[in-house]
């Protein structure tokens, strides 16, 4: 069993307002809850957990089928079992959570984000059997929890708001409609909706026809409510929340903004804090009418308005966040506050300790979502277990979120989501150089994930000069996520790497040899390797590296001075080589002696199978439909047939004008990655 996480914190003199351990000096001695239930699952519980343990607080968790031996189960206190996989049968049923509750004693429920966290009908339930939401009052998660009220109630309250009709749409006709006389583009949203889930983007009547379609199918599918609304779409936008906090007793501050540009088919994949592109007035006032909007409808503990910002740094209300957000990490790195103890106090009716004027904003943190996906696939998603998992290690400039463990399982019912990493630094440029080393240092294995795509958006010109709208990886990615992407490496560098690393194994067996060339990726590089008491020194052509580290047989991470500058790479044994995983990308290096490389370079190359005449399944999930016959034509671009997996469907598109010769698979069938769909003449 791995080791439990835990929440790596900025050293005590930089937090400016008391939290964690120093808590007590401030806040009301008032007793706390005995006992609390996570009604959700994944990093998210194993992270109220954490909380709670320091606070002495025992906690119980709740699991699926497909959860029994997940961390955050093994974490907790006392676990219940509340059903099958999927969430509809289990986390999303109030009945099931609330009978958790009185079989355990619980007093009190933490939703985390997702499932039931925005769901009026559970606090009211919940309230009626005597048990504390650790959260905002029915009233507000209506009236801020949804889409269109929100806007409605912002309008009253003079907060700015993207024009679009706010009321909801019955049919396609409809919505095309409205979208003309908006003005394209629009945004057809779910009014439900989140994660990026039910929201599609529509510069045309035949787009906002189909848009509405998939929207409302795909809301009511992850929501049970297929509503959708339409608003304007305001090109070149910033993503900046707000993060509020609020007790039962009158008061509410903002902690600073978010920066969440960077997001994929409106998925958040990057966040940060503070925004790289607001000022103070602005930072001001945005924070003010948040505040305001909490006020009119007497919100109380954590939420996050959402704004879009233009670039005048004119600002527009999205939608409020009745939970704690998936990046509330970066905020706590800036402030030294822990939100998830605020908000347990203010659901055990204390008062905040601290008013605005208290609430510092020192450094800048960064967080990095890790999935379970394979960037070069178009992010299909990855599920299987984690054969090795290794986390950076945490401390005053590293903190890791997970709900995983090496030997767990990524299950196709749930969240692809790995961890998120979080970095911090004294300013911007910091915490991004922290994080792509951070990167380097994540060891996943058994499942494709997404740290080559972070690691070329941390290394990417425009991010790193905060130049950043919403539509930055569209624009910047067009046609897909490729190896071309990935920021440079020195291949002087990585030779020398696997040099020194083939010496240390070398040495063990009294095989030394100084002159070497190593095969990166089938290219030589003939160099000589030498040790002293201070490290290596490799010798490629005219150039003198150092090596010092104390890598030994057997670590997957080799951490590095190389000319003095700090690196880690990953290292695995491939062969009789290595493969050297880092700055996002990896390396086939074979070390060999000047004769041995002379004669495999005579050795033939193994061709790949040709498989462009089929249709392959790109992930583990279910044939939804099959939109093709044997014998058709199809042109380049047409659909082809949709898996469904991890809750979303995926359209799978020819990529050629073709013929259809033979069908493999049928509607209904369950796939495997690479099985063959369909197979053309």
């Amino acid at each position: 069993m791995a080791a439990k996480k835990k929440v790596a914190k900025k050293p005590a003199a930089k937090a400016k307002v008391a939290t964690g351990a120093a808590s007590a000096k401030v806040a009301p001695s008032g007793k706390l809850f005995d006992k609390i239930l996570i009604a959700n699952r994944g990093e998210i519980a194993c992270r109220v957990i954490r909380t709670c343990k320091r606070l002495g607080i025992k906690t119980v968790a709740v699991y699926s089928e497909a959860d029994a031996d997940a961390l955050h189960v093994r974490e907790a206190d006392e676990k219940v079992f509340i059903g099958p996989p999927p969430a509809t049968q289990s986390y999303l049923l109030a009945d099931k959570i609330i009978d958790a509750c009185k079989q355990t004693g619980a007093q009190a429920v933490h939703p985390g984000y997702g499932f039931l966290s925005e769901k009026e009908a559970f606090q009211k339930a919940l309230a009626e059997a005597g048990i504390t939401f650790i959260g905002p009052d029915a009233h507000a998660i209506y009236a801020m929890g949804d889409k269109i009220e929100s806007k409605k109630l912002a309008q009253k309250a003079g907060v700015s708001t993207v024009p679009g009709y706010l009321a909801a749409i019955p049919n396609a006709d409809e919505a095309v409609k409205i979208a003309q006389k908006i003005g394209y583009p629009v945004m057809i949203k779910a009014s439900a909706g989140g994660g990026g889930k039910g929201m599609r983007i529509a510069y045309n009547d035949a787009e906002a026809k189909e848009g509405f379609v998939s929207a409302t199918n795909e809301a009511k599918s992850s929501f049970a409510d297929d509503r959708v609304f339409i608003e304007k779409y305001v090109e070149e936008p910033r993503h900046i929340e707000i993060q509020l906090l609020a007790d039962g007793h009158g008061n509410c501050v903002y902690l600073w903004e978010r920066e969440c540009s960077i997001q994929r088919r409106h998925q958040k994949v990057i966040e940060e804090a503070p925004s790289p592109f607001l000022d103070a007035k602005t930072r001001k006032a945005m924070g003010e009418q948040a505040v305001a909007l909490a006020k009119a409808v007497k919100y109380k503990s954590a939420g996050t308005v959402e704004f879009i910002v233009d670039k005048n740094r004119k600002f527009y209300f999205l939608e409020m966040n009745t939970r704690l957000q998936v990046e509330h990490p970066v905020t706590e790195l800036i402030t030294g506050l822990d939100l998830v103890e605020l908000m347990i106090r203010v659901a055990a009716g204390e008062k905040l300790p601290f008013q605005q004027k208290d609430v510092k904003l020192e450094g800048w943190a960064v967080e990095a979502r890790l999935y379970a996906e394979d960037p070069f696939r178009n992010f299909l998603p990855s599920t299987g277990r984690l054969v090795k998992y290794r986390e950076p290690v945490p401390g005053p400039d590293v903190r890791v979120d997970t709900g995983v463990y090496e030997g767990g399982e990524i299950s196709m019912f749930y969240d692809p989501m790995i961890a998120k990493l979080c970095t911090y630094g004294k300013n911007r440029n910091a915490a991004i150089d922290r994080m792509r080393r951070a990167l380097d240092e994540f060891y996943v294995r058994g499942v494709s994930h997404n740290v080559p795509f972070l690691a070329a958006l941390m290394a990417h010109p425009r991010f790193v000069a905060g130049k950043l709208t919403t539509n930055f990886i569209a624009e910047e990615f067009k046609g897909g996520f490729t190896a071309a992407h990935l920021p440079p490496r020195d291949p002087q560098v990585l030779a020398a790497v696997a040099a020194v690393v083939d010496l240390v194994r070398a040495e063990r067996h009294g095989k030394v040899q100084d002159k070497r060339v190593v095969l990166l990726n089938r290219q030589p590089i003939a160099l000589s390797v030498s040790r002293d008491s201070y490290g290596y020194t490799i010798q490629v052509e005219d150039r003198r590296i150092t090596v010092e580290t104390n890598w030994a047989p057997g670590e997957p991470l080799v951490h590095a001075k190389v000319d003095g500058e700090t690196i880690a790479a990953q290292v695995d044994p491939a062969g009789s080589g290595w493969r050297l995983f880092h700055g996002g990308g990896h390396a086939e290096a074979l070390v060999l002696t000047p004769r041995q490389a002379e004669l495999y370079g005579l050795m033939p190359v193994k061709a790949a199978p040709d498989t462009s005449k089929f249709l392959l399944s790109p992930m583990p999930g279910l044939l939804a439909s099959v939109a093709v016959a044997e014998g058709q034509e199809v042109k380049a671009g047409d659909a082809l047939a949709v898996v469904e997996a991890m809750k979303m469907e995926n359209v799978l598109r020819a990529v050629q004008d073709g013929t259809v010769k033979t069908l493999h698979a049928k509607a209904g069938d369950s796939l495997k990655v690479d099985q063959k769909i369909i197979e053309f003449a």
